[in-house]
């Protein structure tokens, strides 16, 4: 395998950790977020987003229906939510996210503060090169982030913080994920929104990782710094034209370089929310299911594991709305 290719599975299993806490909760992302660029200049015009066409599926019985959608938990303005997503949506009386987006940031900073801070006396620094420190105390500073603020700070956390800092080079960030826009579309119709899991499992999951993996996992995101705009954006392009051929290419990729962090990312959870939805189907109704896209392609997908269970998810055909997309809809509540 190229170095470049493996930059970018590393990437990808990187975005995988950071979309557990960035896109999951507000205020790891409030934490973790570099200052505001400043404003555009009002003569300059940027040019428009592409449509996106991301990737869902439907499972079906005779009297339930859970779509299941792959989301990218780091996103930029680009229209998503319209033609077939939006259709299920809209047909759906129930959304069920990886974790629900808690309001309450205090009692958030008391989660990263009991999982992700070191305990007195000990430091990121410690477990650091030279150079190390040196690299990620340049690129904190560029971020305007203060790097003592991140030195009690545990690695897995700081490698989510830089590949967050990262995308903000492409214009992508949690605050236009799906995971919002789906959370306030559902909130505006009194729409009932469920979990898989709880914010802090999610949390105590990364914290489980070994420190020798935290710390290699930080090592690659240092290395790999500079390459994040020319890596991500292919993949967010393999997600917004739905492309899982491409998607499953680069996951089972991932799963060869680094087998235990794949099984604790995506092979466990995927079966374990092959389970949720096998004991959904028992209860009537329609559900709008939205994970990561990661977890919706690959040979040990949530797919593959229902299919191991009997139940067979069908690809959702791309329809566009009879209009072109959004004007179809209204404006989504802010």
């Amino acid at each position: 395998m190229s170095r470049r290719k493996k930059r970018a599975f590393q990437l990808l299993k990187r975005l995988a950790a950071a979309a557990l806490a960035f896109a999951s909760a507000p205020a790891l992302a409030q934490e973790a977020a570099p200052a505001r660029p400043p404003a555009p200049s009002p003569t300059a015009q940027a040019a428009p987003l592409p449509d996106a066409d991301p990737a869902l599926w439907v499972v079906r019985d005779e009297d339930t229906t859970i779509y299941l959608f792959g989301t990218f938990h780091l996103l930029d303005e680009r229209p998503w939510f319209n033609d077939e997503v939006r259709t299920a949506f809209d047909a759906s009386n129930e959304l069920v996210l990886e974790a629900i987006i808690p309001d309450d940031l205090a009692s958030m900073g008391q989660l990263v503060a009991r999982y992700a801070r070191y305990p007195e006396g000990e430091s990121l620094s410690q477990r650091l090169t030279p150079d190390q420190r040196a690299a990620l105390n340049n690129i904190l500073a560029g971020a305007n982030l203060p790097a003592e603020r991140f030195d009690r700070m545990k690695p897995w956390f700081v490698a989510m913080t830089l590949s967050a800092v990262g995308g903000r080079q492409i214009g992508i960030g949690a605050a236009n994920g799906p995971e919002g826009v789906l959370t306030r579309a559902a909130r505006a119709r009194n729409m009932p929104v469920g979990e898989l899991e709880s914010v802090e499992r999610q949390l105590q999951m990364l914290d489980s990782m070994p420190e020798a993996q935290q710390v290699a996992m930080l090592a690659q995101t240092l290395e790999a710094h500079d390459d994040v705009a020319s890596e991500l954006g292919p993949m967010l392009e393999a997600w917004s034209t739905g492309d899982v051929e491409r998607l499953v290419a680069m996951l089972d990729a991932q799963s060869e370089e680094d087998p235990a962090l794949h099984r604790l990312l995506f092979t466990e959870r995927n079966r374990a929310w092959a389970d949720w939805i096998r004991q959904r189907m028992a209860r009537p109704g329609t559900v709008f299911l939205a994970v990561g896209a990661g977890h919706l392609a690959g040979s040990d997908s949530v797919q593959a594991a229902l299919a191991e269970g009997g139940l067979r998810a069908e690809r959702v055909p791309h329809v566009e709305a009879p209009c072109g997309s959004p004007c179809a809809r209204p404006p989504l509540p802010l």
